[in-house]
C-alpha cells in the first residue's frame, strides 16, 4: 500500500471490507420504503439509499460479488478503476472509472442490481477511491460474494477473470 492510499484510509476512517479493500458509510438515508412496496428479493424494509466511500489498493482487489439494488460507482482520486461486469445472461463488460474521458473513461457508472462486479486498479503501485451510492440502500443482507466453483460452473466462458477475481471456492455472505 502506497502513502497516498494510507493518507486517505486514516483521514476518511476506512476500514476493511469483504470484499477486498477499505470504505467507510457517509450516508444512510433516515426515510425507508416498506417490504410491501419492494420486490420479493429483499425480504425487508430498505432506506432510500445509501453511500460509501470506497478505496482500493492498487495491490488489491474486489472480488466478485453482487447486491440486489442498483450501485452507482462515483471517480474520486487516485488511478483509474476497471470494473469488470458479467451480467445475469453472461455478458461481459468493461467500464473504467477515471478522469480521462478521452480515452473511454468515466466519473460514474452503475452497475445494475443482480450483476456480479469486480474492480482492479490499473496502476499497481497507486489506489483508486471512490464512491458507491445504493438505491433501495444497501444492507448485508442483500450482499453475495461470488463463489469461484459456482461461477466457473454459471459463466465457463470468463472462467479465467473469475479465478483472478475470486478469493476461494467458499459461498459468503459477509455481515460486518
Amino acid at each position: 500500500m502506497n502513502e497516498k492510499s494510507s493518507y486517505w484510509i486514516d483521514k476518511l476512517h476506512l476500514v476493511k471490507h469483504p470484499e477486498g479493500g477499505y470504505y467507510v458509510r457517509t450516508h444512510f438515508a433516515r426515510e425507508w420504503i416498506a417490504a410491501e412496496h419492494l420486490p420479493p428479493r429483499y425480504g425487508g424494509a430498505r432506506p432510500f439509499s445509501t453511500a460509501i466511500f470506497y478505496l482500493l489498493p492498487g495491490d488489491e482487489f474486489s472480488a466478485f460479488h453482487r447486491i440486489q439494488s442498483d450501485e452507482m460507482w462515483h471517480f474520486h482520486a487516485g488511478s483509474a478503476l476497471n470494473l469488470h461486469v458479467i451480467d445475469p445472461d453472461g455478458r461481459l463488460s468493461l467500464k473504467v472509472l477515471g478522469p480521462d474521458i478521452e480515452q473511454g473513461e468515466c466519473f460514474q457508472h452503475v452497475v445494475e442490481a443482480g450483476c456480479w462486479v469486480a474492480a482492479a486498479v490499473r496502476d499497481g503501485a497507486s489506489f483508486s477511491l471512490v464512491g458507491c451510492t445504493v438505491a433501495p440502500g444497501f444492507s448485508y443482507e442483500d450482499f453475495e460474494l461470488g463463489d469461484r466453483d459456482a461461477l466457473t460452473a454459471q459463466y465457463p466462458q470468463h472462467a479465467d477473470l473469475i479465478q483472478r477475481f475470486t478469493r476461494s471456492s467458499s459461498f459468503s455472505n459477509s455481515k460486518q
